[in-house]
């Protein structure tokens, strides 16, 4: 088994669509709980409700200086719906 990295605040986990044609989903973390070595996280998601995650190996973290892009292509379709 290998050793996933270590999310921090602010950083996104990436978690992939588990069917064909379903999305991947965006988490942010808002907390880090556990020891190291058993990490979980309170997370935000894109749908804006809050729970706690304990990441497979399917998720990927991504570092807090890069959003997401499926979460940048929402938020700019909400700002121009928002400006129209």
């Amino acid at each position: 088994m290998t050793k996933q990295a270590r999310a921090r605040v602010g950083d996104w986990i990436e978690i992939h669509g588990h069917t064909q044609g379903e999305p991947p989903r965006s988490a942010l973390v808002v907390e880090v709980l556990g020891e190291e070595g058993q990490e979980h996280y309170r997370v935000r998601w894109d749908e804006e409700h809050e729970s706690i995650l304990y990441p497979g190996p399917d998720a990927i973290i991504r570092p807090k200086q890069g959003e997401p892009k499926q979460r940048k292509a929402r938020q700019g379709k909400a700002n121009r719906a928002k400006a129209g």
